[in-house]
């Protein structure tokens, strides 16, 4: 299992920058079992950019023996408090970074990502809201996207008022509305536009998602679940919900949980098999 941690400048944050990864390119010919069923997989290797949540930084959170069973490569890079969004600041072009310079570079410089169909996303919390969107905006790039205890709140968002709120500055106890209003643009136009998941889901049913490639924009695959306790629990129903009435094949799961690693963990170790399975 190769561990790296790359430093390199990006563009679009208009700085250097690190993100992690972890090859599983080395197996063992003792007789001691590589994987828990001693099998990996023969298949081409594909990868996973794996996305943490606020506050959070890059980190493995996925079993290694999953990477080596279903032979993918996990990139974990940094997306500080961005929400995984394109803001209008300079050097806050976060989506961009991952959905195309991020990618660009894993491509050219470890032969990996090379397709959509070896090409995955994953994300908890503030970061499940990047998977999806992610996939979305980017839909030529990834084939497939699992959300996991997703920080959905762009409704939410489109609702906050410069003041009021939590703490008296249009927050929500998370914080505060110049904080919502440099990730997601301004509040109220947030539901029109692309920082919205809903908005690009359908930009790619009516195929005018327009793509980095020219090519038609297909819907990712998409796997999302939560817990039962967690307080993003009616978002995750909502968008849900959204999903279903317009058609969208999904696969949403519940369980008692609350927002913590335990849960995004179990879900991992669930989806990464529907995911790379054979």
């Amino acid at each position: 299992m190769a561990e790296l941690s790359i430093h390199f400048y990006s563009n679009c944050l208009h700085r250097s920058t690190t993100f992690k990864m972890i090859i599983p390119n080395d197996k063992r010919t003792d007789s001691f079992p590589p994987v828990a069923n001693g099998k990996t997989s023969e298949k081409p290797m594909k990868t996973l950019f794996l996305l943490h949540g606020y506050t959070g930084d890059a980190g493995n959170w996925v079993p290694e023996w999953l990477c080596e069973k279903y032979n993918f490569a996990v990139v974990t890079p940094s997306g500080e408090n961005s929400f995984w969004l394109d803001a209008e600041a300079t050097g806050h072009q976060f989506a961009s970074f991952l959905g195309i310079e991020l990618v660009d570079y894993v491509r050219r410089t470890f032969n990996l990502a090379r397709t959509r169909d070896d090409t995955f996303i994953m994300g908890f919390s503030m970061g499940g809201f990047g998977a999806l969107h992610t996939a979305f905006q980017f839909p030529e790039v990834f084939g497939k996207t699992a959300a996991l205890s997703s920080a959905l709140i762009h409704h939410e968002v489109a609702n906050m008022k410069p003041e009021g709120g939590v703490d008296g500055k249009g927050g929500n106890g998370v914080a505060n509305y110049a904080y919502y209003r440099e990730c997601f643009g301004e509040p109220s136009k947030v539901l029109e536009s692309d920082a919205n998941p809903e908005t690009l889901v359908k930009k790619i049913l009516a195929g005018t998602l327009k793509t980095t490639d020219g090519s038609k924009a297909i819907m990712p695959e998409i796997f999302m679940a939560c817990g039962t306790e967690d307080f993003l629990l009616e978002p995750n129903r909502a968008f849900h919900k959204f999903l279903d009435e317009q058609g969208v094949k999904h696969v949403y799961m519940e369980s008692k949980g609350i927002h913590d690693m335990i849960f995004w963990q179990e879900y991992a170790a669930k989806f990464v098999p529907m995911m790379f399975g054979e």
